[in-house]
């Protein structure tokens, strides 16, 4: 990082938009929000923003939360309770509360920061860098602020290149000379082209840079505005690039990658299939998204465990994983496990054989269990004998199961089944 990205870095504000409830999650966001849905072993979402922020040299950081949000905060105020005030940082929670008016509830990503700017005033900060909570990525920010500065943007967007018939689900960005946003559209049918790349389209990542006091002049024009649905991607970004200037800022450009990685690596998990793809993913030879890459660590809550355990060593009880990511506390007992992440505190049984299998932290595997591509929520206790993966009619009847034929249980569900 050069000194004057680190300069920048130092006069930024990280601020988390962390609120969103990830429906398309199903049954794991009944009891959380999505940034607080655990990724990878040992992380949760919100870790990869956050670290992102903290490794770019930022230490003011401020994270907004709404919907379900008691396990997103306590897991803030575990993990990340390392913050010194007395050498300029901090972490603000920011729940939405009845500190304006009667509806206490944001209105929307833009009302989310209106309502706290005050607090944000008060750290004297002269950029901000508005994000989302609920993405899996590695990239140093104070590269995106740096390319904010140098082209005198009002607004700079950080983008993903996508192909472009990939596109229709994003807000797309149709981009001019010196990465000038020319018009910005939401989910269209036919997405406008990147410059000299034909078949991939700029799409918004939710990531956007604001000199602070522009930005507050803006919330406050659009809080005014009794039309506006007080939100970033629909009212704020259009109202720049039609008024004044904004700018795509390509991730390629700031992405982070160690050397086992070749492409940019940016995943939104907001789906159950694109969830357990993305963490079973971390378990291939070379996987995509390097985790052990110490240059670049992603800080989390970290429990105090012993390490993983294997036993019994007889036919067909063998404790054995293969192409497997096991974390501390787990005990593989006579169990068979292929390609399968185990967060913190698992334990599987003789004679089970897991495959495709992600198990949350402390779920229980009964003996002879047989699980084939699965998502096992925090806290279940599979029962004895349990065989989940091979009839999809049975399966979907008894737990939740996508169309990609992933299925996924959580303690209510187990609870119906032996009544």
């Amino acid at each position: 990082m050069d000194t004057e990205s680190q300069r920048l870095a130092q006069q930024t504000l990280a601020f988390v938009l962390a609120g969103g409830r990830g429906s398309r999650l199903m049954e794991l966001t009944e009891r959380r929000a999505k940034p607080a849905v655990y990724f990878g072993g040992k992380s949760r979402i919100i870790d990869f923003p956050l670290s992102n922020a903290v490794n770019s040299g930022m230490r003011r950081i401020a994270v907004a939360t709404q919907y379900k949000a008691h396990s997103l905060i306590r897991h803030l105020q575990r993990g990340w309770s390392f913050f010194r005030a007395e050498r300029n940082e901090s972490l603000d929670i920011l729940p939405a509360s009845q500190r304006l008016d009667e509806e206490n509830w944001y209105k929307g990503t833009a009302d989310a920061v209106a309502q706290n700017i005050d607090i944000i005033e008060s750290h004297g900060l002269k950029y901000i860098i508005i994000l989302a909570g609920d993405h899996i990525y590695k990239q140093d920010y104070s590269l995106m602020v740096k390319h904010h500065v140098e082209s005198e943007a009002d607004v700079t967007v950080g983008c993903i290149e996508v192909p472009r018939e990939e596109a229709t689900g994003f807000g797309v960005m149709h981009v001019g000379e010196d990465d000038r946003i020319l018009d910005f559209v939401e989910k269209p049918a036919d997405p406008p082209p990147m410059p000299g790349h034909p078949d991939l389209a700029l799409a918004s990542m939710g990531i956007y840079v604001f000199e602070t006091a522009l930005l507050f002049e803006l919330l406050r024009k659009d809080a005014e505005d009794e039309n506006s649905s007080h939100d970033f991607g629909k009212d704020i970004i259009p109202g720049v690039v039609k008024t004044g200037k904004a700018v795509a800022h390509p991730f390629s450009r700031s992405c982070v990658r160690s050397g086992q990685e070749t492409e940019p690596y940016w995943r939104d998990v907001g789906t159950v299939d694109a969830f357990w793809q993305a963490n079973i993913d971390l378990t291939d030879f070379t996987p995509e998204l390097d985790l052990y890459d110490n240059e670049w660590p992603i800080w989390t809550y970290s429990e105090l465990t012993p390490p993983a355990k294997f036993i019994h060593n007889e036919e067909g009880r063998r404790g054995l994983a293969l192409s497997s990511m096991v974390s501390g506390g787990c005990i593989i007992s006579g169990s068979q496990l292929y390609r399968c992440l185990l967060f913190t505190g698992v334990q599987t049984h003789s004679y089970s054989a897991l495959d495709g299998v992600i198990a949350m932290p402390y779920v229980d595997i009964g003996r002879n269990a047989r699980l084939t591509n699965i998502v096992v929520d925090r806290g279940v206790a599979i029962p004895e004998g349990l065989v989940v993966g091979e009839d999809p009619e049975l399966d979907a009847k008894r737990f939740r199961r996508t169309e990609g034929g992933i299925c996924l249980i959580t303690k209510p569900m187990i609870e119906r089944l032996e009544h």
